[in-house]
């Protein structure tokens, strides 16, 4: 049996990601497949960057994240989404607080797995990341 966390654990889990991204976090959806952990440099083709809004990046409730108040980005490439990345405010490449997948199924899930160069990329409000151990 695989380890499990009480509810308690996992909303105050995500509650510190939210206070690690800070109110104005950054978040990158790339090419290609996840570097190995956080820390790791960015990888793959950047394809869009968007921002979290100043007022706040989500609320948490039984352990599940729900992404808001993200402003949209424009892609600067185009290409297949691989993976997302979100960092605080100030994003170095090798400081991000969590990193999934993303595509039409996945830990990010959007509207189209392929991105153009100059369409609109957001992120629509109800967006959730579950904590681990659920």
């Amino acid at each position: 049996m695989a380890i499990q966390y009480s509810t308690a654990h996992r909303t105050a889990a995500m509650d510190d990601l939210v206070t690690k991204c800070g109110t104005s976090a950054t978040i990158k959806i790339f090419t290609g497949t996840q570097p190995a952990n956080c820390a790791t440099t960015d990888s793959g083709t950047l394809l869009a960057t968007l921002t979290g809004n100043v007022s706040a990046f989500g609320t948490t409730s039984s352990g599940v994240l729900t992404i808001s108040n993200v402003t949209a980005g424009t892609a600067g490439n185009t290409g297949a989404a691989g993976y997302f990345r979100i960092y605080p405010s100030a994003a170095t490449g090798t400081n991000a607080v969590i990193q999934g997948t993303a595509g039409t199924s996945g830990d990010l899930v959007l509207s189209s797995g392929t991105i153009n160069s100059g369409n609109t990329v957001s992120i629509t409000n109800g967006a959730t990341i579950t904590a681990f151990g659920a």
